[in-house]
């Protein structure tokens, strides 16, 4: 039984009969509803009629409803957007299965961030993007042959060699594909890219810039200085890894915000998390924090080195901006709609505005003492974690939600 098959048969049924009354296919009942696209944070039933958001209000009835989930007491959010995965599964080296690790963890939308060039993708289409139930878009790879691996036993980048950086082939591809893809990546590490960092970083920038789609760039212990990367990056564009510690990031050597950086995102550049497995620290976002320079997107970055820590899912990372000391709207909007527009999606996610597909995260907010480990192996001590608790896909409730779903 394939993943899909298996995905499929774990959804409820939810068959609709002729002339029937039910004004809605699912009601969302009584949670505490937060979606900063309406600047609403409030207890509020979701209806969901046809796979869209049919209504947002207080006290719907469930008699009208062919099925009813009560979420009294959890968090009600859009399904959450992450735009820095890796689920090119069994082929990148970072490759995770997206099902398990998406959209049963709140996240009905993702964006593979580069696993795939122009002459792997096609396999990323057909292999990821048509067989799982979490919607998976890509931004293409500058180097044809997509992410290399970066372990001891073949430590060699996709860039090392810039034969394999081929603009006019990835707007080729960028062309056939842009219901899936969204923009471009780029890798500058020093082992990805050696001293070609600024050469590679031009050749994808003429392959964005053609599509007219953003780029993603990833920093950190590159051969050239931050400064001289962010200053040529443009108004939509995306630097991730943005609270990394260590060399290469944002802060200079008294732990200030590079100028650079700042003019960059005055000029309408956003910073992105992308966690991972070494691209967070605790005390560079704390330092930011205090120079009040905040993420605009918050991404997981979440990949087989890191799914099972530190990362483990996106909930778990923006639990840990809640620690930092934004607010739960604050944190759900730049897991939402913030990403949302960041890029040219074909649907219209991040949102519970009326029309809009009918993709909803259901969450508790765990009270306690809870430990979380950044990427460089530091600690913080938090009292709330987002924990899953039910997703919500077009209107159907993914696999066997933890809280239970009332069918009529």
């Amino acid at each position: 039984m394939t993943r899909r098959e298996w995905a499929r048969r774990a959804l409820p049924l939810l068959s609709m009969q002729a002339g029937s009354a039910f004004a809605y296919d699912l009601l969302i009942r009584g949670g505490h509803v937060i979606d900063p696209s309406q600047n609403l944070s409030a207890v509020r039933d979701v209806a969901i009629a046809g796979g869209k958001i049919a209504r947002v209000a207080e006290n719907l009835s469930p008699a009208v409803a062919r099925q009813t989930l009560d979420a009294r007491g959890k968090i009600v959010t859009p399904g959450l957007v992450d735009v820095h995965v890796h689920v090119y599964d069994g082929v990148a080296p970072l490759g995770i299965p997206a099902d398990p690790n998406c959209i049963a963890k709140g996240a009905t939308t993702v964006v593979d961030a580069g696993s795939a060039g122009a002459h792997t993708f096609p396999g990323l289409r057909q292999y990821v993007v048509r067989m799982v139930e979490t919607r998976v878009f890509a931004l293409l790879n500058i180097s044809v042959v997509g992410q290399s691996t970066l372990s001891t036993d073949n430590p060699f980048g996709e860039l090392l060699d810039l034969r394999y950086a081929n603009p006019k082939l990835a707007i080729r591809t960028i062309e056939q594909n842009r219901d899936v893809i969204l923009g471009v990546k780029i890798r500058l590490t020093k082992n990805i890219a050696g001293e070609n960092d600024l050469r590679a970083l031009a050749l994808a920038q003429e392959a964005a810039q053609a599509v007219n789609l953003p780029l993603m760039v990833h920093i950190g212990g590159t051969h050239s200085p931050v400064e001289a990367i962010v200053s040529r990056l443009r108004k939509g564009d995306l630097i991730t890894h943005s609270f990394r510690g260590g060399d290469g990031g944002i802060l200079d050597g008294r732990g200030r915000v590079i100028g650079e950086v700042r003019k960059a995102m005055e000029n309408g550049v956003l910073l992105d998390v992308g966690h991972g497995a070494g691209s967070f620290s605790f005390a560079t976002a704390e330092a930011t924090f205090r120079q009040e320079i905040y993420p605009g997107t918050i991404s997981s970055d979440v990949h087989q080195f890191n799914v099972d820590g530190p990362v483990f899912d996106l909930a778990t990372t923006l639990s840990k901006f809640l620690l930092l000391g934004m607010s739960l709207e604050e944190v759900v909007r730049r897991a939402t709609w913030n990403p949302a527009q960041a890029f040219p999606f074909p649907h219209q996610p991040g949102t519970l505005k009326v029309g809009a597909v009918g993709d909803v995260a259901v969450f508790e907010m765990r009270e306690g003492k809870w430990v979380f480990t950044d990427s460089l192996g530091a600690t913080r001590t938090g009292e709330r974690r987002l924990t899953p608790v039910a997703t919500v896909k077009a209107g159907r409730v993914y696999g066997n939600a933890v809280i239970p779903v009332v069918r009529v």
